[in-house]
């Protein structure tokens, strides 16, 4: 790995708030002289020639695409990308080839990456042939004389990282290291999350539980929706009428086995305890008549993790959903602006790269030895060690199975959640995807009812959390593996098979820890799919132990295929 830096870089970049950066130089083929640095109107910009067969992944949580050749993307942090521009809950400025390199950029700005253009001069074919479709008009096909142009806003300079590797995960696994690895994460993170429906009382949610326990439904999380506050949009940190005893009601689920996870988010109402005192330490604009804390500011971290400590975690409280860290230009612009201003001098653009990462932090200080595996909306570059998982207001399918197989690209987590169904068969397909995924969360929090009781499905789910009890060693150990080695515990195909080219455009199925490939199916697509098993293993059924070969292959089954690495 080495550092270029051209021009003069920002300071308040993800490097500077990452304790656990840990950069160490080493020598890298790339040539510095293929760089071209220079400043303009808009900022300044990198570029960079690329091989002519050079593909490209990365680039944060990305729900729209997988393979970004050809494509711009803009790291516009948005909890509502519509199309595969690069907006993103989470954008992340690394990404990697497969020809033995990738490339992080250290800056909080909005970045944009044109991934293969020609610049006025250079040979090549930009469109193919005679075929008249809206696919071939529009096709990028610089494959010849192609340049990575990277435009950074508003900065005079940046630091670049290249990272080199044998494969797409040496790669990565170096990146994650560079902010101090994977987190460390208790057992109990990794069974079942089940968060409940957001008008249920302290009753009520004690009787759900309960039900749990007698239907011998492994649960290892209760999570509790925005109704445990007395005030959440914007938030008051207090519980409600409807917890007339919260150390009664948490005491009850803790000596029944349950650990507790509070949502919230960050916007702090004026009844809020410690209003007054951040007020100094929070930005020039308020969202929902609440205050944004900077938590780029150690005081402001301070504040809002000691009313934390003192008041929620010290009750036995381990977990956290930390909501609305993100942004949104499609409904309503309802965050702070770009144009914000902070006291740590951050501008709104940077802040929104970084608020979820930050707010994590101040709540892992809440925390303290308290281990955890909690979730967040926003998570950005340099992020791989925080114990926190990414969730989505979204809820295409497909496209949550998408984000499965990108996440393991840029140091951070994603759970495909499961939150409703409109018929027994997205239940289980739903079910079956979070059972093989880094956190099993059914996210119930406007569902007046428990979903497979609803949909009468309450057996299959039955067995289906069963197989997720039953891989917790299983992922317990991948997980300690990403903490010391920085390797993800879900990875698309292509990074441990970065030399086959069929797996350059899978985006439906992933390796699951060491030796399990799942492809899931997707809700409401029926019962059959392809499914592409790496011609250089072996491989058997998961569920039946029956080797099944290699290569492509056509599956018709109601269970979710999953096969297992033959050693």
């Amino acid at each position: 790995m080495k550092k270029f830096t051209f021009g003069t870089p920002e300071k308040l970049v993800p490097s500077y708030f990452c304790d656990g950066f840990a950069y160490t130089e080493t020598d890298v083929k790339f040539p510095a002289d293929r760089f071209t640095f220079k400043k303009n109107a808009r900022g300044c910009t990198v570029e960079f020639p690329l091989e002519d067969d050079c593909q490209i992944f990365g680039f944060g949580l990305q729900l729209k695409q997988f393979n970004h050749r050809g494509r711009k993307l803009r790291m516009d942090v948005n909890a509502d990308p519509v199309t595969n521009n690069g907006e993103s809950h989470a954008p992340v400025p690394f990404f990697v080839t497969n020809k033995g390199w990738g490339m992080y950029f250290d800056t909080a700005r909005y970045a944009e990456f044109y991934c293969g253009k020609q610049k006025n001069g250079a040979a090549g074919i930009s469109a193919g042939g005679s075929e008249i479709t809206t696919d071939a008009l529009y096709a990028v096909r610089a494959e010849n004389s192609a340049v990575m142009s990277v435009q950074i806003p508003h900065a005079a300079g940046i630091d670049v990282y290249v990272i080199e590797g044998g494969t797409i995960t040496d790669i990565v696994k170096q990146y994650n290291m560079l902010s101090g690895g994977g987190p460390d994460v208790p057992e109990w993170g990794l069974g079942m999350l089940y968060r409940m429906y957001s008008r249920w009382d302290a009753e009520k949610i004690k009787s759900v539980a309960d039900s749990f326990r007698k239907a011998d439904l492994p649960c290892t999380i209760i999570g509790l929706e925005p109704g445990w506050h007395t005030h959440a949009y914007s938030c008051t940190y207090k519980w409600s009428e409807r917890y007339p005893d919260p150390q009664g009601f948490v005491d009850y689920l803790k000596e029944r086995g349950f650990h507790i996870n509070l949502w919230e988010h960050a916007f702090t109402h004026p009844d809020a305890a410690f209003h007054d005192e951040i007020a100094p330490y929070s930005g020039d604009w308020k969202v929902w008549g609440g205050l944004v804390p900077d938590f780029a500011d150690p005081d402001a971290r301070k504040i809002f993790g000691d009313y934390h400590r003192d008041n929620i975690v010290s009750m036995g409280v381990d977990g956290f959903k930390l909501d609305e860290c993100d942004s949104s230009d499609n409904t309503g612009s309802w965050s702070f602006p770009l144009n914000s201003e902070f006291p740590s001098g951050l501008d709104g653009e940077q802040y929104h790269s970084l608020f979820g990462t930050l707010y994590a932090k101040t709540l892992m200080d809440a925390l303290g030895d308290n281990r955890t595996l909690s979730e967040v909306r926003q998570m950005g570059a340099l992020a791989a060690s925080y114990p926190f998982v990414l969730y989505s207001d979204l809820y295409d399918h497909r496209d949550f199975i998408r984000g499965v197989v990108n996440s393991g690209f840029s140091g951070i987590l994603w759970t495909p959640e499961f939150r409703s169904a409109h018929s027994k068969e997205e239940c289980i397909r739903r079910m079956q995807c979070i059972v093989f995924s880094v956190q099993c969360l059914v996210n119930a929090w406007n569902y007046d009812g428990v979903p497979w009781v609803v949909h009468e499905c309450e057996d299959e789910v039955r067995e289906l959390l069963k197989i997720r009890e039953s891989l917790i060693p299983m992922l317990k150990a991948a997980f300690d593996e990403y903490r010391d080695t920085g390797k993800p515990p879900v990875r698309a195909l292509v990074m441990d098979y970065t030399d086959d080219r069929d797996t350059y455009s899978i985006d439906n199925e992933y390796l699951f820890c060491d030796d399990l490939l799942v492809a899931p199916i997707a809700a409401g697509t029926g019962d059959e799919r392809d499914v592409y098993l790496p011609k250089t293993e072996k491989w058997a059924d998961y569920f039946t132990g029956e080797e099944v070969g290699s290569g492509w292959i056509h599956v018709n089954t109601k269970n979710i295929p999953v096969y297992r690495r033959i050693k």
